[in-house]
């Protein structure tokens, strides 16, 4: 009793000053250009191919991100089972539609020793030598073996009791590290929802327990693939509506379905040549990695994956009782990496992204009206999620702006090739032991503070610059990123220069924010680009 009282205590107190400074040193951050943060996240994950594909490009980011946690879970999609003969049944899952008939059962989709996550983290540490030469900060194997867990992955929504996931969850979340915890639900959310579950069984009949629940809810941050399990809905939200819930469209498409609706500049890296030169034949992480018809099933005989099938039509998979919820695709193509988008944003790019949902980066932009979404649900026309410019353009209402305005239609730039061409990338430092033989991205930097104030009418000039490490040309672009309050268009003069300047327009109201970002991309093989993100605050008269 005397050591709970002393954690609750030590962690009231402590996370108390830790949040109050991390806020103030996230705005200290924004300040000083060239500073990158590197965000603590957790994944959980269950067995799905495109959540193996993610688990890949996410590991070779280690650079960026403090990784806490790497989890096994389970949803609607997946379910180990208690292997006693349990039979389970929730309406509407998986196993309900379709016309099937083969729920209640014991397990669903699920793989006997299923270990994908350990597989991954096992060929990440046959490159990680090479990666560390290309960029020192990679994550060694070993810190990440030491955050895999087995979460809550006998039934799907079941929080019923604590598993090694939730425990690490829980003692994360209680932790006194600064900053805010981001936890990814790339499966369903039980086992998230157990740790909390099990913070509020253990104090909730204390009496610090409203400070210790807003304490945990200002440090929480979910980044979910949709509600998979409903247990954010019937649980988490609930009991902790005040935990942040990010959702991300408006982004690059990165599921599975990406090439039929893919945009001119994005099909051709989506294509098997491109597939096999660039990913899936780039070594132990690219071998991993699942495209169509690769011959592979992540469970045997699972009747919803056919994808590693080849010369087979829909009609001849459907006879052979597969469930063919997507037009098959060329043999060596993109599969999907659905869950990108929980995690993309947290990258250290440039962009801030990271900062706040709705300043938008490689995974999208925050979702402004809070629908649950469920973005593994089966494909069909009709579901495919709006990923174009206008989805953009909804009204906002940001945490850190003071002001409400609706965004104009601002065209935003298609940002699929710059995130492909980087996971390209470093997909090739994996298998490249000198420095000299890859490409590396360019330096970004602006001269001052990246978020100032400035006056309606005022004139400022911007001076920004970038290295490139291996000596390559590098095209400097400045460019408007629709997501501020100022609901109108900026003129930049000399868009091209790293010198430019704008004018903060006279209609401009007090309050209201403009974010400008300096692109650099160099000619490199392939060319990699990175950002800086300058916000204007306009001054109150």
């Amino acid at each position: 009793m005397n050591q709970n009282n002393s954690l609750v205590k030590s962690f009231v107190t402590v996370l108390t000053g830790v949040l109050l400074g991390c806020f103030f040193a996230t705005n200290s951050v924004a300040q000083v250009a060239g500073k990158q943060l590197r965000p603590r996240i957790i994944v959980t994950a269950d067995p799905e191919l495109d959540d193996n594909n993610s688990l890949i490009r996410f590991l070779l980011y280690s650079s960026d991100l403090d990784i806490e946690g790497l989890i096994y879970a389970s949803s609607g999609f997946h379910w180990k089972g208690d292997g006693k003969g349990t039979k389970w049944f929730v309406p509407g899952r998986e196993y309900a539609r379709f016309g099937l008939d083969t729920c209640p059962c014991t397990s669903w989709r699920w793989a006997e020793n299923e270990r994908f996550i350990h597989d991954a983290v096992e060929a990440y540490g046959k490159v990680y030598p090479n990666l560390k030469i290309h960029n020192p900060n990679f994550t060694s194997p070993e810190e990440l073996k030491a955050t895999v867990r087995y979460g809550n992955i006998e039934f799907d929504g079941d929080i019923s009791r604590n598993s090694p996931g939730s425990d690490l969850i829980k003692s994360l979340i209680l932790d006194d590290e600064p900053g805010p915890l981001f936890i990814t639900a790339w499966g369903g959310h039980s086992t998230i929802a157990r740790a909390l579950k099990s913070i509020q069984e253990q104090y909730s009949h204390r009496a610090e327990w409203e400070q210790v629940k807003k304490q945990v809810s200002q440090k929480v941050v979910l980044l979910p693939s949709g509600d998979q399990d409903d247990t954010y809905v019937t649980y988490i939200k609930p009991n902790w509506p005040g935990i942040e819930y990010r959702q991300f469209t408006g982004g690059p498409n990165y599921g599975y379905g990406a090439q039929l609706r893919a945009k001119e500049e994005d099909a051709d890296l989506l294509t098997s040549a491109w597939m096999k030169e660039n990913v899936s034949g780039r070594g132990p992480l690219g071998k991993l990695y699942r495209v169509w018809g690769d011959g592979k099933q992540m469970v045997k005989d699972d009747i919803m994956d056919y994808f590693g099938f080849a010369g087979h039509t829909n009609e001849a998979l459907k006879k052979m009782g597969y469930i063919v919820w997507m037009p098959v695709q060329p043999k060596g193509s993109w599969l999907g990496e659905g869950d990108n988008h929980t995690f993309m944003n947290m990258l250290g790019n440039g962009l801030r992204a990271y900062e706040s949902g709705f300043y938008g980066g490689w995974g999208g932009r925050e979702v402004t009206n809070k629908k649950i979404f469920n973005f593994s649900l089966p494909f069909t026309n009709e579901a495919i999620i709006d990923t174009s410019a206008t989805a953009m353009t909804n009204t906002l209402s940001p945490a850190t702006d003071q002001v409400k305005a609706k965004v104009t239609e601002v065209a935003i730039p298609n940002l699929f090739p710059q995130a492909q061409l980087d996971f390209a990338a470093r997909l090739k430092w994996s298998v490249t032991p000198r420095f000299s033989d890859a490409n590396h991205e360019p330096v970004v930097t602006i001269e001052g503070p990246l978020q100032f104030m400035a006056s309606a009418g005022e004139k400022l000039r911007l001076n920004g610059s970038a290295k490139d490490p291996d000596g390559n040309a590098v095209t400097l672009k400045w460019w408007q990123f629709p997501v501020g309050t100022y609901p109108g268009r900026i003129d930049i003069i000399t868009p091209a220069l790293a010198q430019t300047a704008i004018v903060v327009p006279k209609d401009a109201v007090g309050g209201q924010t403009i974010h400008l970002v300096l692109e650099a991309t160099d000619n490199g093989t392939p060319a990699l680009t990175r950002y800086q993100r300058v916000i204007i605050t306009v001054r109150e008269k």
